[in-house]
C-alpha cells in the first residue's frame, strides 16, 4: 500500500541475462542496454556493478524486491518473446513458479513471437495451458529476433497481428500490451510508433490494447489515442522511471495524458522492475509529485489527485483485467511478504533479499 492507497504493478520482470541464455548475437545487446538503463537509477536504489544484473533473476527475486521492498501489493508478470534469448528473457517457466506460489500476488500474461506465424498460436496455447488458463494478456514485441537480421511487423497487419488478437479473444484473454515507443539498439523507429494501434482497437472492440513504455516518445499520438479509443491504454513502464532521472520530462509527458478524467483512468502504473526501476524508487517519487502551477496554468490541467493516484495505482488495471482485487488483498494480508515487512517493523532495504551475482543460486530456479 502506498499511503492505504493498493498498487498494482503493471510489469515486473525477472530477467535471465547470462550468456549461456543468448541465442544469438542481439542478446548481449539487449542484456546491455538494460543494465545501463538500469544503473541510471536514484543513489540507494541501484546494485553495485554491471555484472549484479547480468545474471539470471529468479521469480523469487522478483517477487521479494516488488513485495517485500516496496509498497506494491499485486503484479503483472509478462513472458517474454525476445528470442535473442533462448528463454525469450522472462520465462513461462518462472511465470508457473509464480502461479504455483503466489497465485494471489500476480497476474501473468503470456508472451509470443507473431512473427513466427502459426507457432505463435500454437504457443499461445502451450503457454496457457502451463498456466492453468489464469492469464489476462498476451504480450508482444514489434520486432522479431528470430534469424539474423532483425524483422519488424505492425499492429494493424491482418495476415501477422491479427490472427494472435483473433486468437487472444477466443481465448478470453482481456489485454494486448505491446512495446512501443522505446526502440531496442539499432531497429527501424517506425515499429515503435503507435499510429498502428488505431486498426486494431477498430477492429477489436473486445480487446485492451496497452502501450508498454508509453510517453517515452510519440507522447501527443499517444494522448490522442487514450482520448479516442476506450479500449486502449498507456503502461508506464520505464516511462516512471522519469520521475527520478528527469522529472521535468515526466511532468510534460503527464500533462499531456491527464487532460480529462477519462484519460486519467487509462493511465496503469508500471515500472519494470526489478531491474528497469527499483519498483519503491518510483511509488516513493510518484507519492510526492504534483504539478507545478505554471503547468497547471499552460496547461489547463487540474492537480493530481489522490482518487488519480487510486486509478493509476490499481484500480484502472483491475478495470481492464477484471481481477479481483479485494480477495487478493485479503489472500496477502499474512503471506510471506507481509509477515517479513511485519518482522522487519517495515519494507525491507532495497534488493537486501535478492542475492548477489556471485551468491548460490537455487539450481532449480537458475533452470527456469
Amino acid at each position: 500500500m502506498l499511503n492505504d492507497l493498493p498498487v498494482i504493478d503493471a510489469v515486473v520482470h525477472a530477467f535471465n541475462f547470462t550468456g549461456a541464455n543468448f541465442r544469438n548475437q542481439y542478446g548481449s545487446v539487449f542484456a546491455d542496454r538494460i543494465t545501463r538503463a538500469s544503473m541510471l537509477g536514484p543513489e540507494g536504489f541501484v546494485l553495485d556493478g554491471h555484472d549484479e544484473y547480468r545474471r539470471n533473476w529468479s521469480i523469487d527475486d522478483a517477487a521479494r524486491v516488488a513485495f517485500a521492498e516496496s509498497q506494491t501489493d499485486l503484479a503483472a508478470y509478462h513472458v517474454l518473446p525476445i528470442m535473442a534469448f533462448r528463454d525469450g528473457a522472462c520465462s513461462i517457466e518462472k511465470a508457473v513458479r509464480a502461479k504455483q506460489k503466489w497465485p494471489h500476488r500476480f497476474a501473468f500474461y503470456i508472451g509470443v513471437d507473431a512473427m513466427s506465424g502459426a507457432a505463435a498460436l500454437d504457443e499461445m496455447d502451450r503457454q496457457f495451458d502451463m498456466l492453468e488458463g489464469d492469464a489476462v494478456g498476451v504480450k508482444l514485441y514489434p520486432n522479431s529476433w528470430l534469424a539474423d537480421e532483425i524483422t519488424g511487423w505492425k499492429m494493424d497487419n491482418p495476415e501477422i497481428a491479427f490472427p494472435i488478437f483473433e486468437k487472444a479473444r477466443k481465448m478470453g484473454l482481456k489485454a494486448v500490451a505491446i512495446h512501443k515507443a522505446l526502440p531496442l539498439g539499432q531497429v527501424e523507429l517506425d515499429h515503435y510508433r503507435v499510429d498502428d494501434i488505431d486498426r486494431a482497437a477498430i477492429e477489436f472492440p473486445e480487446l485492451n490494447f496497452e502501450i508498454v513504455h508509453g510517453g517515452m516518445a510519440f507522447v501527443e499520438e499517444t494522448m490522442f489515442q487514450i482520448r479516442r479509443f476506450p479500449n486502449v491504454y498507456v503502461n508506464l513502464e520505464s516511462t516512471s522511471s522519469l520521475l527520478t532521472i528527469r522529472p521535468a520530462q515526466w511532468e510534460r509527458v503527464m500533462a499531456q495524458f491527464m487532460q480529462s478524467d477519462g484519460m486519467r483512468k487509462k493511465i496503469l502504473w508500471g515500472t519494470g522492475g526489478l531491474m528497469v526501476i527499483h519498483p519503491r524508487a518510483g511509488l516513493e517519487a510518484f507519492q510526492r509529485f504534483r504539478f507545478r502551477q505554471e503547468t497547471i496554468e499552460g496547461e489547463g490541467i487540474a492537480q493530481i489527485s489522490d482518487d488519480d493516484r487510486r486509478d493509476m495505482l490499481a484500480n484502472n488495471f483491475v478495470r481492464m483485467t477484471g481481477i479481483d482485487m479485494a480477495a487478493r488483498l485479503a489472500a496477502c494480508e499474512n503471506d510471506e511478504f507481509s509477515q517479513a515487512r511485519r518482522q522487519a517493523g517495515g519494507m525491507l532495504p532495497p534488493f537486501s533479499t535478492a542475492p548477489t551475482a556471485s551468491s548460490p543460486q537455487d539450481p532449480a530456479v537458475v533452470k527456469a
